[in-house]
């Protein structure tokens, strides 16, 4: 069967091995053999990322967004407040999980492809004394844009604020400093490289206590009581087995090329696409210091629909992605995570060209 490379950030392609992990068996839950698969998926992912020492890994199945579900909703204590940094559509995702589970919020926006204003960031810690954290994206995937990590982090903690971050798209593709974060949440079908279904949180431990302390907002995504039930070697409700296999491998490949090495292949990936880009013309919606290793927001060219180019592009093998909100009907988005070999790449830059080279000659040539 023909390969089709996925330029959507999640879920990626991967390897053989860790397609075919998925085949080992059938799996009760509540076995000794899913409780050692388990605990040795919170070792490598604490492991890969060298922050065993200060942070404990919290596995639930499902997609990113319910990591990141559990995560928002267990974070807050009762009549504290959420300063939420939100640039996209995932940022507003934060603001609408809080705003669900009943969590009072101040959100700061930004227009969407914008860093945050810093200086009103830190007006807004300093102003209200019942915030009690903050919560932004890293990679917001809306655009490709990577949030200032660091510095946002930096006014917080002065402020004496706790840190929430969805790192999903981020994890193993940018760099990444736990030493900024309290609670870091990810997934395992993006930059780690693994399948859909199982998604994690990693928590700084000395954050444990606090978050015990807070009463449970739901059943199903309660991080202390999913965190107290892996630690025993349990699991709350079933879990997706063969995605936890496929996770398993797929965290034996990432210790075996290192994080490192990951987001440098990630980055040169996307430093490869850029230049393609560029010489055909294609503008990108950020400039490149705001840009991500991971994904790139480009404009769609005069005329062009984006259902036509992907089309024409899937029909070649490629499958690219679509942009949100008010950006979809001039702008489209390819992301250059999961197991792609630079030829790959090479081949969808060509198959781009003549797309476009087509379009153009159709349209009387307008770029």
């Amino acid at each position: 069967m023909k390969r089709t490379v996925l330029l959507n950030p999640g879920p990626v392609n991967v390897s053989e091995k860790v397609a075919r992990a998925q085949l080992r068996g059938d799996l009760c839950h509540r076995e000794e053999e899913f409780a050692l698969l388990a605990q040795a998926i919170r070792r490598k992912l604490a492991g890969v990322f060298g922050v065993g020492n200060e942070f404990t890994p919290v596995l639930i199945s499902g997609s990113g967004t319910a990591a990141l579900e559990m995560a928002v909703c267990s974070f807050v204590s009762p009549e504290r407040k959420l300063l939420v940094i939100s640039n996209g559509v995932y940022g507003e995702r934060i603001a609408r999980i809080a705003e669900v589970h009943g969590i009072p919020r101040t959100v700061m926006e930004t227009p969407w492809g914008t860093p945050p204003d810093l200086a009103a960031v830190e007006q807004a810690l300093a102003a209200d004394p019942s915030i009690e954290a903050m919560a932004l994206v890293h990679h917001e995937t809306t655009t490709g844009l990577l949030n200032p990590l660091a510095e946002a982090s930096a006014l917080a903690r002065r402020a004496g604020k706790k840190v929430l971050v969805d790192a999903i798209s981020s994890l193993a593709g940018d760099t990444f400093d736990f030493d900024t974060v309290d609670l870091a949440v990810g997934t395992a079908n993006k930059c780690v490289q693994g399948l859909p279904g199982v998604s994690f949180a990693l928590v700084r431990k000395d954050d444990l206590p606090r978050l015990e302390a807070i009463p449970a907002r739901s059943l199903y995504f309660n991080l202390a009581a999913h965190h107290r039930a892996q630690e025993s070697g349990q699991t709350l409700f079933t879990p997706a087995v063969q995605a936890h296999y496929a996770f398993d491998a797929a965290l034996d490949e990432l210790a075996e090329e290192t994080v490192a090495r990951r987001i440098e292949r990630t980055r040169a990936a996307a430093l490869r696409l850029r230049n393609g880009f560029a010489e055909m013309g294609l503008s990108a919606l950020l400039p490149e210091e705001w840009q991500s290793n991971v994904l790139t927001a480009l404009k769609l060219p005069d005329g062009l629909a984006y259902p036509k180019l992907h089309d024409r592009l899937k029909a070649a093998g490629f499958v690219i992605y679509a942009g949100q909100g008010n950006l979809k009907s001039h702008a489209f988005r390819i992301a250059n995570i999961g197991d792609i070999q630079p030829a790959e790449f090479d081949t969808f830059l060509q198959a781009l060209g003549e797309t476009l080279a087509e379009h153009s000659s159709r349209s009387g040539g307008r770029p």
